[in-house]
């Protein structure tokens, strides 16, 4: 009996995004009165058909996940046929906590790597998030040139009547995340405030000036980011939300777009959401196994010295239901400085994280999954050759674990993944083959085949990797 799904969307920044969206209907299709659904069948175009044919009108066009966005009514719900799937879509917000300052790209090694000219040029991100605010480091790389190639509105599914440079996040979210990655600022000292400061930035805006959205606007963005990968050369995008999960990954329509823009040679990062400690809160879409999932490290108040850092408390755990070892990785996420227009809605709010020159600071996975965003432009400058596979590969085997003393995990594999992200080692790597072998990509999408981890529970109710030692839930914990 498949059944409606409440799904709580929350971003992995420092602003919980609360999506409650994506409800899965039995072939009985219990009826509600939510008026705004999902309507996936074999391909788009016979999902447009039984729309059409029950009188109901056509939202969205989903072709990335073989859907429609639709408005029913109770009784064109009761009228379709059984060979379609109705889920329901509901509201998203956001909402943010703060923090205080930090120097995460020296931290993390990419400053070595601006040294060496490795800086993103070239290399396209695209974010998914509240919008746009324009200001200058944002606006420009480090040569002064611009670098936002578009800017798409999902939500009005149409590009901003004033270009890719208009302002259009009143919410902050957007604007604090794409700082974190790429901006051009520079410290006194001369360090670079973004991750990647000469990375091309594609802005798709699925939140409005609340932080609202739905599970339609999220997936007609990825949609969108997939149809224009070519024309932008967008290498990577970032997802800094994250929902509950109701379903296994293969069965939740936001999880099937996501899975096609790894098909189609994007890497996705995406948040492990901000349920955490406990084990199993990976949300949706990081508990998607083929993707890149990141934790949040905090810096224990002394932004300078990563040998003290903690795994921040709010960072979600794994495994997945389906027993895939989440995060991947974990990066800094906590009290994460980064810009935002001072007429913000973040900011209105919460003036008392707001300092001189437009800097705001925030905590959550969602800054440490825009960290990983900069690191994963700065491989692909490197190495524009890269795959998905080996970009995920490569960013796992050069990641190091926080240890004790005595050299055991200062905390379980299902709460920091490979370890702490450095971007320095990650260009550098020569590592291949390591992710996903055991999957099969096409299959998943097409029905044919679903598939497991290796993550167990003991009688005890410790979490463990089967045929692996010491990789227990409890070590450490």
């Amino acid at each position: 009996m498949k059944h409606i799904r409440n799904t709580v969307f929350m971003s992995a920044i420092t602003l919980l995004v609360l999506l409650i969206g994506s409800a899965r209907f039995d072939n009985n299709k219990k009826v509600v009165m939510s008026a705004s659904f999902i309507v996936q069948a074999e391909s788009m175009e016979v999902a447009a058909t039984a729309v059409s044919r029950v009188g109901g009108h056509i939202t969205h066009e989903l072709g990335v996940i073989n859907a429609v966005g639709a408005t029913l009514s109770p009784a064109q719900q009761m009228q379709l046929p059984d060979t379609v799937r109705l889920y329901q879509n509901d509201a998203v917000e956001v909402s943010g906590i703060k923090g205080l300052d930090t120097f995460y790209p020296t931290l993390i090694g990419a400053a070595r790597l601006h040294d060496q000219n490795i800086t993103g040029m070239d290399v396209t991100v695209a974010v998914i998030d509240t919008g746009y605010w324009q200001q200058r480091n944002l606006n420009n790389n480090t040569d002064k040139d611009g670098r936002v190639l578009a800017q798409y509105d999902a939500i009005a599914d149409s590009f901003d009547q004033w270009g890719a440079y208009a302002e259009s996040d009143d919410h902050g979210h957007g604007a604090h995340i794409s700082s974190i990655i790429l901006s051009s600022g520079q410290a006194p000292d001369g360090a670079y405030n973004g991750v990647a400061p000469d990375a091309n930035l594609v802005v798709v805006k699925a939140f409005d000036e609340n932080g609202a959205g739905s599970y339609l606007d999220v997936i007609r963005a990825i949609d969108w980011i997939i149809t224009n990968k070519e024309k932008y050369d967008i290498r990577v995008v970032n997802l800094s939300f994250s929902s509950e999960p109701q379903s296994f990954y293969w069965d939740d329509p936001m999880n099937q777009a996501v899975m096609r823009a790894w098909e189609a040679g994007i890497v996705v990062v995406a948040a492990a959401g901000n349920r955490g400690p406990d084990a199993m809160t990976i949300g949706v879409p990081g508990n998607v196994p083929y993707i890149i999932t990141v934790g949040a490290m905090s810096d224990n108040y002394t932004p300078a010295d990563g040998s003290d850092d903690i795994l921040a408390s709010f960072s979600a755990a794994g495994p997945t239901v389906e027993g895939f070892v989440k995060p991947e990785i974990v990066a800094p996420g906590g009290h994460m400085l980064g810009m935002m227009g001072g007429d913000s809605k973040l900011v209105i709010e919460h003036p008392e994280f707001f300092e001189l020159g437009n800097f705001f600071t925030m905590s959550g996975t969602s800054q440490s999954t825009a960290v990983t965003s900069g690191i994963v432009a700065l491989m692909l400058q490197h190495d524009p050759t890269l795959t998905p596979d080996e970009v995920k590969c490569r960013l796992m085997s050069s990641a190091r674990p926080a240890v004790n003393d005595d050299g055991s995990l200062a905390y379980s594999i299902f709460q920091q993944g490979a370890g702490m992200v450095n971007a320095y080692n990650a260009v550098y790597s020569t590592a291949t083959d390591c992710v996903n072998q055991t999957l099969d990509l096409t299959a998943d999408l097409d029905g044919t085949a679903h598939f497991w981890g290796r993550a167990n529970r003991d009688e005890a109710g410790n979490y463990y990797i089967m045929d692996l030692d010491g990789y227990m839930w409890a070590d450490g914990y």
